[in-house]
C-alpha cells in the first residue's frame, strides 16, 4: 500500500515541497526542439516594483490553468515569465530612497543614479517573482526576462531605428500631458481622470475702445496670463458685432482678438471662452486653426515663469489664488460658481497633470493601427469576451500619435545623437561616433528615455530572442493566448498587436482573454483608502493556495467582476478538505488492491452505482475540456465542484460502502476498481486548478504509474469509461427515492438513527424493477428496515 495520507488537510505541509520538486526537475521548461505541438503564453510582466495583488492572482491563476492543462493534453508549453522595468514607478522608488539619505538624483548624476536603480533591482526587484511561485505559477523560470536586459534592449533599439527609418518616428513641439512632480511627459492613457469639486470663475474682459466687457468662464483663472484670444460661436448673435475686435487682457494689459469658432458651446457660461493654446488641448487645436501665438506661462514644476509678469515664481495654485483676488479687487470678477471638474492626474504620483508645450518624440501609429484592426476583423486574433472587440475598434479607429519620450533617467535611452556643429540628428543601432551629415565627432545623446510601454509592446517576440530568428520564435510565435485585464487593453494589447504585425508579419497571439476586476464582497473596488483590500499572501497563509485558486476560478465568469470574500475562500477550503477526506477513505479501502491502467469493465461485476459514476465521469471530462477550450473558468470549477462534492463524495462513496465492507469479493473488486479510477482521473481533471493537493494525493495512490508527477500525466478526455444511459437514469431515480424518504423523515421528525418501514407505490413495472434493483442502496442510505413495492 502507498504511504498513507495525513489525517488532516494541512496545505502548508506539502505546497512548498511540490513546487520545489516541479521546478528542480524542470517540469516547467519548454523544449523548442520537441515534436509536440507548441502552446505559448507570455505573462503580462508585472512591474519590478510590484507586490502580488488580487489582479495578479486572478490573471496568473488563469494562465497557469491553461499552461498545466495544455501540458497534460500533449503540448510543448512555453509560459514566458518576466518583469517590467516600470520607468517612472521604479525611478520614484529609488528617488525616495535617496531622499531618505538626504540626496537627490541630480546631485549624484545620471550614471550613478542608473547604477543605483540596478542595485535596487538586484536586492528588491525579485519579490513578485517569488510571490508568483507561491501562487503555483508554472512559468519557465529558466527563460525569465526583464525589459531592460541586454537582449530586450537590443530589440528595443532595432524597433526604434526601423520605425525612424520608415518615417514613423518623429519629433514635434506639441502640447502634451506633463507631470510637474515626475517632470516627464505622459501619454493620454497614463492620465487618470477623476471628478473633483472645484469652481467656475466668471471673469470680465474689457473690450478695447468701449465700455463693454466680455464675461468668460474658466476653471483655471491662472492660465489667463497665457491667453491669446477670446472665442465666441459664429452664430451667436450676442457677439456678432464684436468678432474681429480686441479685448484688453486683465492684469497684463495685452490686447488679444475676439475670434469666431464652431467649437464654442453657446450654452456654456456666457458663450464666450478664453483661449490659452499653450495650456489646453482644445485651445491648442483652435490656436492652430486661427494662427494664434502659444504663450507658455509655467515651468516644468508648475511654477509661473517669466511670461507671468508679477506672478513669476508662484506655484500654479498660489498664482490662482492671487489672480482671483487681484481680479476681484479690480472689479473684474463677475461671480464664482461651484463646479464639478474632471481633473487629470498622473497615474503614478497622482499629481494634477499640466497641458504643456514641449518637444517630444512620437510614433505615427495610424498605419500600424489599420493592420491591427484588420487582424481582429478577419479572425486572426479573437478577443474574448467578444464585447471587448467594439471597445478595441473604437479606440484603434480614433488612435492618436503616441508620445514615446519620457524625461526620466531609468529606461531605454533613445538612440538619437545631436550634432553640436550642424544640428543634424543621427539615429543609429550602434552608439554614434560621428554626425551622419557633417562627420563631426561633437555629438551628444538624447537624454530622454522611451515610454515603458514601448518595450512592453515587443514582449511576445523580443522575449523569444528577436531580432534573431531563434528556434523559440519558430516554435512558439505567434503565442496561443494572452490573458490580461481590460485596463491595459490599449496600454499594452493594442501596441503588441501593432508591433507584432509590423515586425513579425503575424499577430502576436491567437486569442486575447480579458478578465474582469476582483472586487470586495459588496462589489466595491478594492483600495487601501477604503480598507477593503484582501492580501493574496495572507489568504494563502490562512487557507492554502489551492483553496484560493479554486475560489478565483469559481467566480471568474466571463464579463462579470469577481466579488471576493474570505468567507468564500473558506468555503472552498472546505471543498479541498472534503476531497482530502474522501481520498483518505478510498485509500483506506484499497489495501491489497492492484490498479490497472486500463480496466476491462466488461470483466467486472459492475453495480448500478458503478456504471452510473463511470458514465457521469465521462460526461464531466468532456464538459471540463469544452469549458477550458472556451475560457469558461467558472464553469470548469463549478463542474468539478458539483461532481466531486455531490456525486462522488455524497453519493457514490456512500453507495459503495456495502460492497467495500461486505463479503462479496467480486462486488468489492468492482467497487475498488471504480473508486480508484474515478479518484485518479478526478485528480488529473482538477490538477490545473488545484495543483498542490492533487499532486499530494496522486502520489499516495496505490500502484505504479507511467510518469513521476501528475503534471506529466495525460488529461482525461472522457474515453475508456462507460456511456450507460440506462444506469444513469435508474440511478437518478433511486437517488430521488432516497431524497424523498429523507425529506419525509425530516417532515415527520423521525430521527436519523431510527429505521423505518416503507411502502412504495410503483405505477409501472419499470419503476418496480428499478426500485428492486436499488433496494440495497435505498435500505442503507434512507435507513429502511424493510419495504414493500406495490
Amino acid at each position: 500500500m502507498a504511504d498513507e495520507l495525513a489525517k488532516g488537510y494541512e496545505p502548508h505541509e506539502f505546497e512548498t515541497k511540490w513546487y520545489q520538486t516541479w521546478e528542480e526537475k524542470g517540469y516547467f521548461h519548454a523544449d523548442e526542439t520537441s515534436d509536440k505541438p507548441g502552446y505559448s503564453i507570455v505573462i503580462p510582466p508585472p512591474n519590478v516594483t510590484g507586490v502580488l495583488h488580487m489582479g495578479h492572482a486572478l490573471n496568473n491563476t488563469m494562465q497557469d490553468i491553461m499552461a498545466r492543462w495544455k501540458r497534460m493534453t500533449g503540448h510543448e508549453v512555453l509560459w514566458m515569465p518576466g518583469t517590467d522595468h516600470a520607468g517612472i514607478a521604479t525611478q520614484n522608488v529609488v528617488e525616495k530612497q535617496l531622499a531618505s539619505e538626504g540626496k537627490d538624483r541630480h546631485e549624484i548624476g545620471r550614471d550613478a543614479f542608473v547604477e543605483r536603480v540596478w542595485q535596487w533591482r538586484e536586492e528588491s526587484g525579485g519579490q513578485i517573482i517569488n510571490q508568483l511561485k507561491r501562487l503555483g505559477a508554472s512559468c519557465d523560470w529558466q527563460r525569465e526576462r526583464f525589459t531592460m536586459d541586454d537582449g530586450l534592449s537590443s530589440a528595443v533599439r532595432e524597433v526604434f531605428v526601423k520605425l525612424y527609418e520608415d518615417g514613423l518616428v518623429y519629433r514635434a513641439n506639441r502640447l502634451i500631458n506633463w507631470c510637474p512632480r515626475c517632470h516627464t511627459a505622459l501619454s493620454d492613457l497614463e492620465v487618470e481622470h477623476d471628478d473633483k469639486k472645484g469652481n467656475l470663475w466668471h471673469l470680465r474682459y474689457p473690450v478695447k475702445g468701449s465700455d463693454q466687457v466680455l464675461v468668460v468662464a474658466t476653471t483655471r483663472p491662472e492660465t489667463m496670463l497665457g491667453d491669446t484670444a477670446v472665442a465666441v460661436h459664429p452664430e451667436d448673435e450676442r457677439y456678432a458685432d464684436l468678432i474681429g475686435k480686441m479685448v484688453v487682457l486683465p492684469l497684463t494689459g495685452r490686447e488679444i482678438p475676439i475670434i469666431a469658432d464652431d467649437y464654442v458651446d453657446k450654452e456654456f457660461g456666457s458663450g464666450a471662452v478664453k483661449i490659452t493654446p499653450a495650456h489646453d488641448f482644445n485651445d491648442f487645436d483652435m490656436g492652430k486653426r486661427h494662427n494664434l501665438e502659444n504663450i507658455n506661462i509655467l515651468d516644468e514644476s508648475g511654477v509661473v515663469n517669466e511670461n507671468g509678469g508679477d506672478y513669476q515664481g508662484l506655484d500654479r495654485y498660489e498664482a490662482r489664488t492671487k489672480i482671483v483676488a487681484d481680479l476681484d479687487a479690480q472689479g473684474l470678477l463677475e461671480k464664482t460658481d461651484d463646479h464639478l471638474n474632471s481633473v487629470g492626474e498622473c497615474y503614478r504620483c497622482k499629481t494634477v497633470i499640466e497641458p504643456y508645450m514641449s518637444l517630444q518624440w512620437y510614433v505615427d501609429v495610424k498605419p500600424l493601427a489599420k493592420e491591427a484592426i484588420k487582424a481582429v476583423e478577419t479572425g486572426q486574433t479573437r478577443i474574448i469576451p467578444q464585447q471587448w472587440e467594439k471597445t478595441y475598434y473604437e479606440w484603434m479607429n480614433n488612435i492618436q500619435d503616441w508620445c514615446i519620450s519620457r524625461q526620466i533617467w531609468w529606461g531605454h535611452r533613445i538612440p538619437a545623437w545631436f550634432c553640436d556643429d550642424c544640428g543634424e540628428i543621427t539615429v543609429s543601432r550602434q552608439d554614434a561616433t560621428c554626425c551622419q551629415k557633417c562627420q563631426s565627432t561633437n555629438l551628444h545623446q538624447e537624454t530622454d528615455v522611451l515610454d515603458t510601454w514601448f518595450s512592453s509592446g515587443l514582449w511576445p517576440f523580443s522575449t523569444m530572442g528577436w531580432p534573431e530568428n531563434t528556434e523559440a520564435l519558430k516554435k512558439f510565435y505567434p503565442t496561443s493566448c494572452l490573458v490580461t485585464g481590460f485596463d491595459i487593453l490599449f496600454f499594452w494589447v493594442a501596441r503588441m498587436m501593432m508591433m507584432g504585425l509590423k515586425f513579425m508579419d503575424e499577430v502576436p497571439f491567437k486569442d486575447v482573454y480579458i478578465h474582469a476586476l476582483v472586487r470586495d464582497a459588496q462589489g466595491q473596488k478594492m483600495s487601501k483608502s477604503k480598507g477593503n483590500v484582501i492580501d493574496p499572501l495572507t489568504v494563502i497563509e490562512e487557507y492554502g493556495t489551492d483553496a484560493f485558486r479554486f475560489t478565483l476560478t469559481a467566480f471568474a465568469a466571463q464579463g462579470r467582476d469577481v466579488k471576493l470574500s474570505t468567507e468564500r475562500i473558506g468555503g472552498y477550503r472546505n471543498f479541498c478538505n472534503k476531497l482530502w477526506n474522501a481520498s483518505r477513505f478510498a485509500m483506506m479501502n484499497l489495501e491489497g488492491f492492484e490498479p490497472s491502467e486500463n480496466p476491462k469493465w466488461d470483466e467486472l461485476n459492475l453495480s448500478m452505482a458503478d456504471r452510473w459514476i463511470l458514465t457521469r465521469l465521462a460526461a464531466v471530462e468532456v464538459e471540463t475540456n469544452k469549458a477550458l477550450e472556451e475560457y469558461r473558468y467558472n464553469e470548469v470549477a463549478n463542474i468539478l465542484y458539483a461532481f466531486t462534492w455531490h456525486e462522488f463524495c455524497d453519493w457514490y462513496i456512500e453507495l459503495i460502502k456495502g460492497a467495500l465492507y461486505g463479503d462479496d469479493a467480486a462486488a468489492k473488486l468492482s467497487a475498488q476498481t471504480v473508486v480508484y479510477t474515478v479518484l485518479e482521473r478526478l485528480l488529473r481533471l482538477m490538477h490545473p486548478v488545484i495543483p498542490f493537493i492533487t499532486e499530494e494525493i496522486w502520489q499516495k495512490l496505490p500502484g505504479t504509474r507511467p510518469v513521476a508527477s501528475i503534471m506529466l500525466s495525460s488529461y482525461p478526455q472522457g474515453d475508456g469509461l462507460l456511456a450507460d444511459a440506462q444506469a444513469t437514469a435508474d440511478m437518478e431515480q433511486v437517488m430521488e427515492v432516497i431524497r424523498s424518504i429523507r425529506n419525509i423523515r425530516g417532515e415527520m421528525d423521525v430521527t436519523p438513527a431510527k429505521k423505518i418501514t416503507a411502502l412504495f407505490d410503483c405505477k409501472t413495472d419499470a419503476c418496480a424493477t428499478v426500485i428492486s434493483a436499488g433496494q440495497a442502496y435505498i435500505t442503507s442510505l434512507a435507513r429502511i428496515e424493510s419495504f414493500t413495492c406495490g
